[in-house]
């Protein structure tokens, strides 16, 4: 079976299509990646090891404006090269996650009665796939919670989100060791991302006092690396008393699995592929949603954990010092409760995402 996978513009839609095609691959099927010439997934795709073409394109502006004219001239040059792609690759499958370059491929498809498949990641579905929903055969959802917004659910499945198979698998001591911190002791993991979160990093800084009194508490603190030298610059102005043999700040986590398997609480941001490493490593979470995202979709992906008691959230307008100490304290004197959160986190998706979406899209194709 031949297969092009879209999807492209941030990680939150270029990693789990690289997730999807490595399932594809893995089922038989040969690969064609579809995304934006200069777009992060023209890096990102062949250095996963798969065939990629790139098409025109960039996001479409909200208000009317001369970008909004050149990106709609994108998308009609897009249109183009997909039908060139399509005739050459004569694919039996066409399958979307989302972003702008998605539009084009997947409608394209559709249009010439190839069989089209689109993946959402979060609770609040993105403009793209909620039109392409119309005219897919097959929609896949992280969320239950996005079902609403698609009126034909006869072809909706709820199938959650593919993870690292690495996630959830390392022991606690393992995990511990990788950063030479005490597994018997608890620990506090940070994490706003690759790039960091300057509002979640600045509200650490002014946590730290406060951590250094619990000598027991340690702390796992990636700040992003678009962030860290500033947080280090700051943190070295505050004196030897910032350096403590139990506290590791890294500009960005290589071994994330290892790091959720050592943590007791993660204080992280809502974004959906984060949301489902905390779920299949079953971790107690402080989620805090990054209020610039498009549609404010991680605020609705924080609500769904919460809603579940999957976790605690802070929005980022309230998120002080004293916000998170009273969580994090909260979750620290009470080891029960964060049990219970790992295991409703283990609950919010369905498991063995990869495995059900690779058999649904083969009956996609298949009929």
């Amino acid at each position: 079976m031949r297969v092009i996978v879209t999807g492209g513009g941030t990680g939150g839609h270029i990693y789990p299509a690289l997730a999807i095609a490595e399932g594809l691959a893995g089922a038989g099927c040969e690969i064609l990646y579809v995304g934006t010439r200069d777009g992060m997934e023209a890096r990102i795709v062949p250095a996963a090891g798969f065939a990629f073409r790139g098409v025109s394109g960039r996001g479409l502006p909200r208000r009317l404006s001369p970008a909004l004219i050149k990106a709609a001239g994108a998308a009609g040059q897009a249109l183009w090269e997909t039908k060139r792609i399509l005739k050459e690759f004569s694919p039996d499958l066409v399958v979307g996650t989302g972003g702008y370059v998605s539009g084009p491929v997947v409608l394209s498809a559709a249009f010439f009665g190839i069989p089209t498949a689109v993946h959402e990641q979060n609770a609040l579905p993105g403009l793209t796939n909620r039109v392409l929903g119309r005219v897919t055969r097959t929609v896949l959802l992280t969320f239950a919670e996005s079902s609403e917004y698609y009126k034909n659910r006869k072809n909706v499945h709820v199938t959650g989100l593919p993870v690292r198979p690495a996630i959830g698998a390392p022991a606690r001591a393992e995990g511990a060791a990788l950063f030479g911190l005490d597994a018997r002791k608890p620990v506090l993991l940070v994490t706003g991302g690759s790039r960091g979160a300057l509002s979640l990093n600045r509200a650490v800084l002014a946590l730290l006092p406060r951590l250094a009194e619990r000598e027991e508490v340690q702390l796992l603190w990636a700040t992003g690396r678009e962030t860290h030298e500033e947080i280090m610059a700051e943190l070295a102005a505050a004196g030897p008393e910032a350096e403590r043999p139990g506290w590791r700040v890294l500009p960005y986590l290589d071994e994330m699995p290892a790091a959720l398997a050592a943590a007791d609480i993660c204080l992280a941001r809502a974004g959906a592929a984060t949301l489902a490493e905390l779920a299949a490593a079953g971790r107690a979470a402080i989620l805090v949603p990054y209020p610039h995202a498009a549609g404010n979709h991680q605020e609705f992906n924080a609500a769904a954990f919460a809603a579940k008691g999957a976790a605690l959230v802070v929005h980022d307008r309230d998120i002080t010092a004293d916000a998170l100490w009273t969580r994090v304290t909260a979750l620290l004197a009470d080891p029960a409760r964060r049990a219970d959160m790992g295991e409703r986190a283990r609950g919010v998706f369905p498991p063995d995402a990869l495995r059900n979406i690779v058999g649904i899209l083969q009956e996609t194709a298949w009929h």
